[in-house]
C-alpha cells in the first residue's frame, strides 16, 4: 500500500513538473519582476543624484542683490590708486566703459519705483509675468515647460521666466539656453528667484526690473525704462503715456527686433499684445485700451542730452581707449573669468553690462609723459628721417617691484582705436641677451655655482649638431652686430656680463643643463611663451626662443634684481568691485622667491657695471642723477633690441623692431640704450630715490670684500692687485696668498 502511494506521488510530480504553461508563467513572471524591481531602484538612484545635485544649488546660490547703485550698469576703470599720493598733471582720473561689444554706445540711467507711472508698470507685468503679484518668485508650470523644451526642442523658444528671474539674468548674465549649462543655470535661477524673494519686496523687484531691461535697437545699446523713455520718445519716464508704455513693454520679447524705429510693424502687432493683457486682467478700461491703441507715436529716435535726468553728461564721448586701459580691460575680463569659472566672452558681457568698479594701478603723469617721449622721432632717429621711412615700431611698459605697471604703450603713433594693444602683453620677440640674466647668471649664482669673481675662459662649448657632429658654439658678436672670434681670455662673471659675451653663459647653461634653465624661467617667472623645444642651448643661452617672449613677461621677471629676488604677478589693476562694492577681486600680495636676497643682491650689483662700465653694453642708458642696473638684448640678424632697466623705483623695458622681421639699420637709430634714455630718463632722474642703497640695502647674507684680479681669490697682503666684490656669506672663495 505504501509503495502505491510512493508511485502515485511520484506520477503526481510528473505531470506538474512537465507542463510548460507553468513554467513560462514563471519564468515570466520572475523576469518582469526583476526588471521591474531594477526600474524602481535605477529611479531611486537617479532621484538620489538629481535630489543632491539641485540641492547642491540651493547650498550655492546666494541672493542677487538689487539695491540701486550709483552706477548701474556703467563701468568705471579708475585711474588714481588711493595707496599713492601722488600729484597728478591729467585731470582724467576715471574712465567710463560705455562701449557695448560692438564698439557702440551703451546707455543707462537709473529711475526710482515713484518716479515710474502706474501705466508703465502694469504694461511691463501684465505682458510679462501676469501672476507676478501671486507667485513667489517662480511660475512652475513654465519653468517645467522650459526644461522639456531643451530635451525635445520644438522650435519655439520657451523661457519660462517670472519678471524675478528675468530681473536675475540681467544682473547676473548667467543666461545659457542649451543642454547641461540650460539646465544647470535654470537650477541656480530658480534658487535666487525663491530667496530674491524671501529678501527683498515686489516693489523692490520690479524696480530693479525696469531699470536692467535691455531696450536698445540693432544700432544701440539701451538699457532700462529711463533711456528708453528718452531715447524713443525724447521723455522723461514720468511723462509716458500708456500707448508708449504699451510700445515699450510689447517690444521687451525681442527689442532689436520689436522697437519702433527698426520695424514699427513688428511693434504695432506687440503693442496691441500688451494692451489686450492689460484689458483682460482690468488694468485699463476699453476706452483706454481703443484711445491707446490708435494714438499715433511721436518718435524720436535719438537722446537728448540735454535732459538733468539722462546721463548728467556722464556719458559724453571719451574717445578712444588709451593703451594702459586697453590692458586693464583685458586683464579685468580675464579676472572675472577666474573669479566666477566662466569664458572669457561672459567675462566681458558682465564687465561691459554690470556696473563694476576697476581700481587701476596707473601713473597717469607717467602714462601721458611715455606716450608722448614714444611719439617724438628724435627719440628713436639719429637724423631727421622722413616719416614715411620711419617705419619702426616700438613698445615700452614700466612697472614697480610689486609688479603693478605703471605705464605702458604699444606704438610711436597715435593711438586711432580701442582694444588694439598687442606688442607688450601678446606679441613675441626675441629677448637676445636680455635673457642671460635671467636664465643662465641668476640660476647659477643661486646654486652658488659661481661668485662674483669666478674666472671663466672666453672659449665655445661643443655641442651636437644634425648628423651627430660636434660644432663649436657660440660665436659672440660685437656691438655692430659682427660676429667675433673667441678671445680665449680668462674673465670674472661680472665682466662677461657686462660685456655680454656668449661664453660663459654657454657653459653655465651646459653645467645646470639646458631644462634646469627653462624650468627655472617657466616656473621661477612666471613665462608663458615657452615651449618644449626652448629647453636647449641656444633658446636659453642666447635667447633664440621659438616663440619669443613678450615685452610685459620680460620686464616682470626682471624685479628680481630689485626687491631681494621676490617674483609677484604682473597686474594693471588692483581691485575690482560689483555694482553694489563688493569686491569680486584683490590682487595677492604674495610672492614667490624666485632667488635668494642675496643673489638678487649680487646680480643687482654686477648689473651696474653693465651701465657704468666704459666697455659695458649698456652705457649709453647711464642716467645723471639715479642708479641704473640694466642689460640689453640684440637678436639674430639684428632683427630685435631690447633694453630693460632698473632704478630703485621701477623696472621698465623697452623693444624695437619691424612688424616684419627686417635688420635694423643701426645707422639711422640710436643706440637702444639711449633709446630708452630718451622716453624714460628724466621721468627716472626725477623718482623719490635715487640710490639702491635706499630701497635695497645690503642683506647680511652678503659680504663686500676685496678680491685679487690675477686669480679671483679673497685678497691677502701678498696679492698687490686687488678689487672689490660681493660675495654671499656662505660662499666667498678661498684666500689667495701670493706665488702668483
Amino acid at each position: 500500500m505504501e509503495q502505491k502511494r510512493r508511485k502515485t506521488t511520484i506520477k503526481k510530480r510528473k505531470r506538474r513538473g512537465t507542463n510548460p504553461v507553468v513554467h513560462i508563467l514563471k519564468a515570466l513572471g520572475t523576469l518582469l519582476l526583476s526588471v521591474f524591481l531594477i526600474i524602481i531602484i535605477t529611479l531611486s538612484i537617479f532621484g538620489t543624484v538629481l535630489t543632491i545635485y539641485v540641492l547642491n544649488f540651493a547650498d550655492t546660490t546666494t541672493t542677487v542683490t538689487l539695491e540701486k547703485t550709483e552706477g548701474g550698469t556703467i563701468t568705471r576703470f579708475l585711474y588714481d590708486n588711493p595707496d599713492y599720493d601722488e600729484e597728478v598733471d591729467d585731470p582724467i582720473d576715471q574712465y567710463v566703459l560705455y562701449y557695448s561689444m560692438r564698439n557702440e554706445y551703451k546707455h543707462f540711467i537709473w529711475a526710482d519705483l515713484e518716479e515710474i507711472p502706474q501705466v508703465v508698470q502694469d504694461a511691463y507685468v501684465y505682458t510679462e509675468d501676469e501672476r507676478f503679484y501671486n507667485h513667489d518668485g517662480v511660475d512652475f508650470k513654465s519653468t517645467f515647460a522650459a526644461f522639456v523644451n531643451i530635451f525635445l526642442p520644438t522650435g519655439r523658444s520657451r523661457g519660462g521666466s517670472t519678471i524675478t528671474q528675468q530681473t536675475i539674468k540681467n544682473l547676473t548674465g548667467d543666461n545659457a539656453t542649451d543642454g547641461v549649462q540650460g539646465i544647470e543655470r535654470k537650477i541656480r535661477e530658480v534658487f535666487r528667484a525663491i530667496n530674491v524673494e524671501k529678501t527683498y519686496t515686489k516693489d523692490d523687484i520690479l524696480q530693479s526690473y525696469l531699470n536692467v531691461i535691455p531696450c536698445g535697437t540693432q544700432q544701440y545699446d539701451i538699457i532700462g525704462i529711463q533711456a528708453a523713455a528718452n531715447f524713443y520718445f525724447g521723455k522723461d519716464v514720468s511723462e509716458l503715456d500708456l500707448a508708449e508704455a504699451a510700445c515699450l513693454a510689447g517690444m521687451n520679447n525681442a527689442p532689436a527686433y520689436n522697437n519702433p524705429i527698426d520695424n514699427i510693424k513688428n511693434n504695432d502687432a506687440r503693442r496691441k499684445y500688451c494692451l489686450d493683457h492689460m484689458l483682460e486682467n482690468g488694468a485699463i478700461s476699453e476706452q483706454e485700451y481703443t484711445e491707446a491703441l490708435n494714438e499715433p507715436l511721436e518718435l524720436a529716435g535719438n537722446f537728448d542730452y540735454s535732459s538733468e535726468t539722462v546721463y548728467d553728461g556722464e556719458l559724453e564721448d571719451q574717445g578712444i581707449t588709451d593703451w594702459y586701459l586697453d590692458a586693464a580691460i583685458s586683464e579685468a575680463e580675464e579676472r572675472i573669468a577666474d573669479e566666477a569659472g566662466i569664458t572669457i566672452e561672459e567675462a566681458r558681457e558682465r564687465l561691459y553690462n554690470q556696473g563694476y568698479t576697476v581700481y587701476t594701478n596707473v601713473d597717469i603723469d607717467m602714462q601721458r609723459k611715455v606716450e608722448k617721449a614714444m611719439q617724438t622721432a628724435s627719440n628713436f632717429t639719429t637724423w631727421d628721417m622722413d616719416p614715411e621711412d620711419d617705419t619702426l615700431w616700438s613698445d615700452f611698459v614700466c612697472m614697480d617691484y610689486k609688479g603693478n605697471v605703471k605705464a605702458v604703450v604699444g606704438s610711436r603713433w597715435e593711438k586711432t582705436e580701442s582694444r588694439n594693444l598687442y606688442m607688450v602683453t601678446q606679441g613675441t620677440r626675441s629677448p637676445g641677451s636680455c635673457i642671460k640674466p635671467i636664465a643662465s647668471y641668476a640660476p647659477a649664482l643661486d646654486q652658488d655655482m659661481i661668485t662674483w669673481s669666478s674666472l671663466y675662459n672666453d672659449s665655445p662649448i661643443e655641442i651636437e649638431v644634425e648628423g651627430g657632429e660636434k660644432s663649436k658654439w657660440p660665436v659672440n658678436y660685437s656691438e655692430d652686430g659682427s660676429s667675433s672670434n673667441w678671445s680665449y681670455k680668462d674673465l670674472f662673471t661680472y665682466q662677461m656680463l657686462l660685456k655680454s659675451l656668449n661664453t660663459m653663459p654657454a657653459q653655465l647653461i651646459k653645467k645646470m643643463t639646458p631644462a634646469y634653465s627653462y624650468n627655472f624661467l617657466k616656473n621661477k617667472l612666471d613665462i608663458t611663451t615657452l615651449t618644449e623645444s626652448d629647453a636647449d642651448y641656444s633658446p636659453v643661452t642666447v635667447g633664440g626662443l621659438s616663440q619669443g617672449l613678450t615685452l610685459e613677461e620680460l620686464v616682470g621677471a626682471y624685479m628680481i634684481f630689485g626687491n631681494g629676488g621676490r617674483k609677484y604677478d604682473v597686474s594693471y589693476i588692483y581691485k575690482i568691485e560689483d555694482s553694489t562694492g563688493k569686491p569680486v577681486y584683490e590682487k595677492n600680495e604674495g610672492y614667490k622667491q624666485a632667488i635668494s636676497d642675496s643673489t638678487s643682491y649680487i646680480m643687482n650689483r654686477m648689473m651696474q657695471y653693465v651701465i657704468n662700465d666704459k666697455e659695458g653694453t649698456g652705457r649709453y642708458a647711464k642716467l645723471k642723477k639715479t642708479d641704473l642696473v640694466g642689460k640689453t638684448g640684440t637678436s639674430e640678424s639684428w632683427y630685435d633690441l631690447n633694453f630693460v632697466g632698473c632704478t630703485p623705483d621701477y623696472v621698465s623695458g623697452i623693444w624695437i623692431g619691424y612688424e616684419n622681421q627686417e635688420t635694423i639699420p643701426t645707422n639711422d637709430y640710436e643706440n637702444i640704450g639711449a633709446i630708452w634714455k630718451n622716453i624714460f630718463g628724466d621721468i627716472a632722474d626725477a623718482e623719490e630715490h635715487k640710490s639702491f642703497n635706499d630701497t635695497f640695502p645690503m642683506p647680511d647674507t652678503v659680504v663686500k670684500l676685496d678680491y685679487c684680479t690675477r686669480t679671483g681669490l679673497i685678497a691677502t697682503n701678498g696679492c698687490s692687485s686687488r678689487a672689490t666684490g660681493y660675495f654671499k656669506a656662505s660662499n666667498t672663495p678661498d684666500y689667495c696668498y701670493g706665488g702668483h
